[in-house]
């Protein structure tokens, strides 16, 4: 197994991403490929122990930043560190692809480099978010689409049921639909008509619309969303957890174990789904802990065979 990592790529880069790198190599004795500039790479990885034989730096010459066009950046920056590492899947030289980069960048290399799934018209983010089980709920889009149609959270719907299978082990995953009340009427056009169609789908165990208080009540197994919808619950929630971590230390002096859940570095890293590869998106400010974290995730994702599995549950749609 060998994961590509744009190291490049994200707030703390490439200082922390090449700790969290070189951390999951050596724990998990799995290979890791450090795509960036090659000699800023050499003197980050000089600050560290390791087996040489578990890292590996290939050269990208240019970063795509978080301020530019992802497609325009795409079309002139041949040799960024993003498009080298999902290179390297498409290639087979590398089982996936990490970043904590541009999400947009990411998207777009994962799109016109690894291609989409057929019957898919947009990769979605698929992440998770803790619940009152003690367990996780999926969030799918959690950012990568702003703008969607109808039958596109349907696709975002059977991703997200094949994720929960593969990685969470339910068997038969309850599909919900985030919305502003739980009647079938409720919501945008985009939100009622897609109501309709998942209803219609005979590959969904679908059990309706769900408002964003109950998102933590584990009433759904996946909860599909637009992207823009997704990314503005999933900031809120990183929001809300440190506003409360503060609150109760200055409280009760201590911080409760189950704040953990609520760290984003505990999860790391979110698959983008639907596309011919494995590629991971990362929070722009990941630390170490969120890299290797990330790493875990996409080496799961691996051993899971994601995309096969993807792949077959989406002849629903055919």
């Amino acid at each position: 197994m060998k994961i590509a990592v744009d190291a490049m790529g994200g707030d703390y880069a490439p200082r922390e991403v090449v700790a969290g790198a070189v951390l999951f190599a050596q724990k998990e004795k799995t290979k890791v490929v450090l795509v960036g500039k090659e000699e800023i790479l050499k003197q980050e990885l000089a600050q560290h122990n390791y087996e040489p034989g578990l890292v590996e730096i290939v050269n990208a010459t240019e970063v795509i930043g978080m301020d530019e066009s992802p497609a325009t950046a795409l079309r002139k920056k041949k040799n960024a560190s993003i498009v080298v590492a999902t290179k390297m899947v498409r290639e087979g030289k590398a089982d996936a692809v990490l970043s904590c980069g541009s999400t947009g960048a990411q998207m777009a290399a994962a799109v016109f480099i690894l291609g989409r799934m057929e019957n898919i018209e947009r990769p979605p983010i698929a992440t998770f978010i803790p619940n009152q089980e003690g367990k996780n709920t999926i969030l799918i889009d959690a950012g990568a689409n702003i703008d969607c149609r109808p039958r596109q959270l349907v696709q975002f719907a059977l991703l997200g049921k094949v994720y929960a299978q593969v990685v969470m082990g339910i068997e038969n995953p309850r599909v919900a639909l985030l919305n502003n009340g739980e009647e079938e009427t409720k919501g945008s056009s985009l939100y009622v008509e897609a109501h309709n169609l998942l209803k219609e789908n005979e590959g969904l165990n679908f059990t309706g619309n769900i408002e964003g208080r109950y998102i933590f009540d584990a009433k759904a197994d996946v909860i599909v969303c637009d992207g823009f919808t997704g990314n503005i619950v999933l900031k809120t929630v990183e929001g809300l957890s440190v506003f409360l971590a503060r609150n109760v230390v200055k409280e009760i002096g201590k911080l409760p174990t189950f704040f953990s859940k609520m760290d984003y570095t505990s999860i790391g890293g979110a698959p983008l789904l639907g596309v011919n590869g494995i590629s991971i998106v990362c929070h722009g400010s990941s630390n170490r802990e969120a890299v290797y974290n990330g790493l875990c995730v996409a080496c799961d994702c691996i051993k899971n065979d994601i995309v096969r599995k993807q792949v077959e549950a989406l002849t629903f749609l055919k």
